[in-house]
């Protein structure tokens, strides 16, 4: 096929890589423990951690795995926010010949359940705020060594004891639970130490990491990403920077602000794994949230990369304290996982000297499919070129290719792309052609320079700040409501998290109010898949058949919130 992409590319930035240059992420991960032993890997909290005590922990922690019985290839859910522990972990179960599904911490009972069943994670590492969830679902998994660990675990002795006190005590963050046959993280790491890790050869396709993403189904559905995708990506993203790491002022060892969560795909490549790849810093942030916390915590560093999303973009534009801070190394700011919007990136630029670079990509490719250029001044309201070694192709319905102009659904081919859905065949062929392009589901168009526009999704999915809420998950859980006789989800546009959920309700029982709702999507969801308006109506529209039309619900003249 044509590559109009390609004319397009900045110099220096090859038409190619090489996804086969590393045998396993643990073959790279080796590499950087032993090229960076000295440098700071991480730092949380002040606390910083060398890239030869990650190697060090890690080995350890991936040695009591190994002890725990736990066949090749066996499943570890990673359940926590932005900690030491989080790297380590990851490192560790891959080093153990194991898969790391990652769990989003703010998970209700309910979501976590589906996760940890439908992947058979058969161990867990959770730090103890969230201990409190799992315990209520334990006894129906596959699950049998849990781990907890706590925020001053690897803080040092006294740091860590003021910051568990405080955790526990003063901000009362850690829920009762009783979990009586886990053991605790610094007592595994001690137990590790005993004993010695047994190498293993991970292959390129063994899986590395099943990443879970929403379903039109609204079941969450495990993308299969093996060594060789996640190698692929993180190879395509250190190439597409090297223009802007090649500019003044240059940078030895990069300072990366990790303040999106290691749990999602974003983070993890274009933080976690590039940063090890690169011998970079990574400052982790627990909860990016805090605005004033965050600001605080970049004041004392000159940092490099920022990759965030269009909302803590946002936030940190409207807080008076960032403008004070020190953007005189900044290099490179990637936007991803919802569309950045113009009005952010010029005041961001206004301030900080730099575009937002938007790039574009989804759990099944890695993640990134298409980015701006990384030396880009311009904010081209694209998502830019395809990145090295991948092809996008625009189809229509039946699958044929587009030509460069018409609008179509975006489909991706590339070394990044995932081996398929975890144990969903089905599930894997209606996303995947016969000639390899993975199916987005969303819809848009490439210019004759390369250049992608997305101008629509094919899928109801709602993005609420970079997370993709499917409609029927959320319908499904409202549906069991006994007050609730029929509902439906669209997103609204919302000026602070890019979409929200708009719920629409037809009443079983009259006396049903909009508190006793809330309260109970509260329980039964996270956070940014519960409605932020709900509209209660005599009846929905519907097809002949029966079928309620979203589509209407969005066209529909009352969308007052």
């Amino acid at each position: 096929m044509d590559k109009p992409w390609l004319k397009s590319y900045p110099p220096g930035v090859p038409a190619e890589i090489d996804p086969d240059h590393y045998r396993s992420l643990v073959q790279l991960m080796d590499e950087a423990f032993h090229a960076y032993a000295d440098r700071t890997a991480y730092i949380c909290m002040d606390k910083r951690m060398s890239f030869g005590e990650l190697d060090t922990l890690s080995k350890q922690l991936a040695a009591f795995l190994q002890s725990q019985g736990l066949a090749p290839g066996a499943r570890v859910a990673l359940m926590m926010p932005n900690v030491l522990q989080y790297p380590v972990a990851i490192a560790a179960v891959l080093r153990a010949g194991f898969t790391v599904v990652n769990v989003n911490p703010l998970y209700t009972p309910r979501e976590l359940e589906h996760q940890l069943h439908d992947s058979g994670a058969e161990a867990i590492i959770v730090l103890e705020n969230f201990a409190h969830t799992l315990e209520k679902v334990i006894a129906r998994t596959s699950v049998k060594v849990t781990i907890v660990a706590s925020m001053g675990d690897l803080l040092g002795n006294l740091k860590g004891g003021v910051v568990n006190f405080v955790v526990r005590n003063l901000r009362k963050l850690v829920p009762a639970f009783d979990l009586p046959a886990a053991i605790r993280f610094n007592q595994a790491l001690r137990e590790g130490s005993a004993s010695t890790l047994r190498p293993v050869q991970s292959q390129h396709d063994d899986i590395a990491f099943l990443q879970y993403t929403g379903g039109t189904t609204g079941l969450s559905k495990g993308a299969m990403l093996s060594h060789r995708n996640v190698i692929a990506n993180l190879l395509q993203n250190e190439a597409w920077l090297q223009p802007a790491l090649g500019k003044e002022p240059k940078v030895e060892a990069l300072i990366f602000v990790c303040a999106l969560p290691l749990y999602h795909i974003f983070a993890l490549t274009v933080c976690c794994l590039v940063g090890m790849r690169i011998g970079g810093m990574n400052i982790l942030v627990p909860n990016p949230r805090d605005i004033p916390g965050l600001i605080k915590t970049l004041s004392k560093y000159r940092f490099n990369m920022f990759p965030a999303v269009n909302t803590l973009y946002n936030g940190l534009l409207n807080h008076p304290e960032f403008a004070k801070l020190d953007f005189s190394m900044l290099k490179l700011c990637n936007g991803g996982g919802m569309a950045v919007q113009k009005a952010v990136n010029d005041r961001w630029r206004s301030l900080t000297g730099k575009s937002i670079v938007e790039g574009y990509g989804l759990s099944e490719t890695s993640p990134v499919a298409t980015a701006n250029p990384a030396d880009a001044t311009e904010f081209t309201g694209t998502i830019g070129l395809p990145i090295s070694s991948t092809e996008i192709a625009i189809l229509d319905d039946e699958g044929n290719h587009l030509p460069v102009g018409e609008t179509g659904e975006i489909a991706i081919r590339g070394p990044q792309v995932m081996k398929g859905y975890w144990q969903r065949p089905d599930d894997t062929a209606q996303v995947m052609t016969s000639d390899g392009f993975f199916r987005s589901g969303d819809i848009g168009f490439m210019d004759a320079s390369g250049y992608v526009t997305i101008v629509d999704r094919k899928k109801d999915m709602v993005l609420v700040s970079g997370f993709n809420v499917y409609p029927n998950e959320v319908e499904g859980v409202v549906a069991l409501h006994p007050g609730v006789l029929e509902c439906a989800v669209i997103g609204v546009p919302d000026p602070n998290s890019g979409e929200a959920v708009k719920l629409f309700v037809v009443r079983r029982d009259p006396e049903l109010s909009t508190e006793e709702l809330i309260a109970y999507c509260q329980d039964q969801l996270t956070a940014y898949k519960r409605p932020k308006f709900i509209e209660f109506r005599d009846e929905l529209p519907k097809t002949n058949v029966g079928k309620i039309l979203r589509r209407e619900l969005r066209e529909s003249k009352n969308l007052s919130h």
